[in-house]
């Protein structure tokens, strides 16, 4: 049987019911990192709206690895007794509860978008030290040098405190009842800071060649698999390219050799973004599907399941990149923020069974 949008797909022990997943969308709602109302609702009615997975936004490891001061973290027990009920609503409408593991590094310590996306200086109540694969701060653009938020290069003692609070916020994770834990390496946050050659400048063991820069990624994503359960996965989001062809940057290339070290150090399958490193990056444009051709390349010459996102929007489009084996889940992003019952209207639209709540049957297409 061809597999479809709405078959069930399973990794590991872990069975999802289709292959729509929430992208992980950034919120800027936590009050000091906690899960509040919003991320019940938000969480909670795309489970409702019929997504297989549904993946909470970037959620810092640490609280220095918060992009802004309302995102949501992980970083104690307290945190994961906050989001524990909204798991347990997510897996009660059947689907699989994923959280995004996270560390912005020198992205971190700004006001969130709708306050401007401002860096925070480190002498302002909200602001702390950023931390980085280099000292350069993260060149925002308009900002003036005595402006930008203070980074640090990390040593020995910060990179292996940053790897433990990974596998930290993985054991909390579990414990809040997540069945996967997706290590954010894309965007240009931390780790993709030490993938970069446009961002790491190091001479030491994390820097300078490929397997230098991608000794951390590696590092941390097999820390986490040591405390993730055999039986559920581990996803990984890189940025498949930086989006900087003229100068030395992370390209497909390296992504597709990256892969298959992801797998070997315990990953089931890569989330397949792009850009993020450099306000200089020039997107290739924006229209329906334009970075699967990414994840199309890693699946193709590394056999790696991968998840493919970008522009996806109508439910035959997201269909076929399954049946033509270009991606094994969809991640959807702002379409789903659009309409959180974009899964249920697609299953209509395809004539693909799913099922309803049933509170809502009575809504069902006839």
């Amino acid at each position: 049987m061809t597999e479809s949008l709405f078959t069930p797909f399973s990794l590991r022990d872990t069975e999802f019911r289709n292959r729509v997943m929430l992208s992980p969308m950034c919120q800027y709602s936590a009050d000091d990192g906690f899960a509040n109302d919003w991320h019940r609702t938000h969480l909670g009615t795309r489970a409702v709206g019929g997504a297989g997975v549904v993946m909470t936004e970037a959620t810092g490891v640490e609280e220095r690895g918060r992009i802004t001061p309302g995102c949501l973290g992980i970083w104690s027990d307290e945190h994961a007794e906050a989001i524990e009920p909204i798991v347990e609503f997510v897996k009660s409408q059947g689907a699989t509860p994923g959280i995004q593991l996270a560390h912005a590094g020198r992205k971190g310590s700004h006001s969130a978008p709708a306050k401007g996306g401002d860096p925070i200086p480190l002498d302002e109540e909200d602001g702390w030290e950023t931390v980085s694969a280099t000292d350069a701060p993260y060149p925002d653009p308009g900002a003036d040098a005595d402006e930008l938020a203070e980074t640090r290069r990390m040593d020995a003692a910060d990179i292996a405190d940053v790897t433990d609070a990974f596998a930290a916020a993985a054991e909390r994770s579990l414990d809040a009842g997540f069945e996967i834990a997706e290590v954010h390496a894309a965007h240009g946050y931390l780790l993709h800071q030490f993938l970069s050659p446009v961002t790491n400048d190091r001479d030491d063991e994390y820097g300078g060649s490929f397997e230098n820069r991608t000794r951390l990624v590696r590092e941390v994503v097999a820390a986490v698999r040591d405390v993730w359960p055999d039986g559920k996965p581990v996803f990984v989001r890189i940025s498949a390219t930086d989006w900087l062809p003229d100068r030395d940057s992370w390209d497909v290339d390296d992504s597709v050799r990256l892969a298959p070290l992801l797998a070997d150090a315990g990953a089931d399958l890569i989330d397949v973004s792009g850009g993020g490193i450099h306000p200089d990056q020039r997107l290739p444009g924006t229209g329906p599907g334009y970075q699967v051709p990414y994840a199309e390349a890693i699946r193709e010459a590394t056999d790696v399941p991968v998840a493919a996102v970008g522009g996806i929007t109508e439910p035959t489009h997201a269909d076929a990149l399954v049946r033509n084996e270009r991606a094994d889940l969809v991640a959807l992003g702002r379409e789903l923020l659009r309409n959180p019952y974009w899964p249920l209207e697609a299953a209509h639209e395809l004539g693909a069974e799913i099922e309803w709540p049933v509170q809502y049957r009575r809504g069902r297409f006839d």
